[in-house]
């Protein structure tokens, strides 16, 4: 994990096409804004459904999915 400390109207660039901006701070909490390609899904954390960890012999899976969310056009 990356962990980046950003001020006021800084840019993060993720691959070539995704773009994080801070637009806003306020006490604790941060206002991001996202400029991503159509085709690159953007979910908040707390609305993925993660699936119980199961063990299969040595192996750990931790199943994540993420529900199908109308995008607003």
């Amino acid at each position: 994990m990356l962990v980046l400390t950003r001020k006021q109207s800084e840019r993060i660039l993720i691959g070539e096409s995704v773009v994080l901006k801070v637009v806003g701070i306020s006490g604790h909490r941060v206002r991001l804004a996202i400029d991503a390609p159509p085709d690159v899904r953007i979910v908040r954390g707390e609305l993925v459904v993660t699936a119980p960890i199961s063990k299969t012999a040595d192996k750990v899976t931790n199943r994540c999915e993420i529900p199908r969310v109308p995008l607003a056009h």
